[in-house]
């Protein structure tokens, strides 16, 4: 199986879902687009994350030196994103493909994070509740159900019933789970939360 993680924004837990669900499955990762943090890349986080010896970490398509919508980063940098030259690497094992930023970021001035998803990915989206979140949700899984996905949902930080309820309500997507708020990430928080993700992981 391959997942594609997106989130409803940045920071909403995105990478750490990604570390879960490459544990869960002892998965491959891929993260196709990097933009900034390039000696503590996502791959280098979710790495560090990982206690099991099969996950292997595939090298970006593109890694961007500046921090950035990776258009943006792009252009800084001095190079242009194709879309055909972001090459999904070939594993027998099931591969995790974190996106960057939200669904709708620009790699170009054509395409985006959603161009990236293929027809046979299972995509999971990130919520995490703050003012906003909802319509957040609400857009990004609509997006993804008009392009013929029914992703599954994973809520982020501490329980909020009625935002939960409601995204759930209008989208009917399906809900894997919570990462609960946690004081310190380390790979007994992501292992602990893998074993709990893991029964519907295998179920989507």
């Amino acid at each position: 199986m391959k997942f594609f993680i997106t989130g409803i924004s940045t920071e909403v837990g995105k990478t750490i879902a990604s570390a879960i669900v490459t544990e869960a499955l002892e998965a491959d990762y891929w993260k196709p687009i990097q933009a900034g943090d390039l000696d503590n890349s996502d791959t280098h986080k979710v790495k560090a994350l990982i206690s099991n010896k099969k996950s292997v970490f595939h090298q970006n398509s593109y890694a961007l030196k500046t921090p950035m919508s990776p258009h943006a980063a792009a252009e800084i940098d001095g190079v242009q994103i194709y879309l055909k030259q972001i090459v999904e690497p070939e594993t027998d094992n099931h591969l995790v493909i974190e996106g960057a930023g939200g669904l709708l970021v620009p790699i170009n001035d054509d395409d985006t994070i959603l161009d990236l998803i293929k027809p046979d990915y299972k995509v999971i989206v990130v919520s995490r509740h703050y003012l906003g979140s909802i319509n957040h949700s609400l857009l990004t899984i609509n997006a993804l159900q008009n392009k013929g996905y029914q992703p599954g949902i994973i809520f982020s930080g501490d329980e909020h019933t009625t935002t939960e309820n409601i995204i759930l309500k209008k989208t009917q997507a399906t809900f894997l789970g919570r990462i609960n708020e946690e004081k310190n990430i380390n790979q007994a928080v992501i292992e602990k939360h893998s074993a709990l993700l893991r029964p519907s992981l295998l179920k989507f």
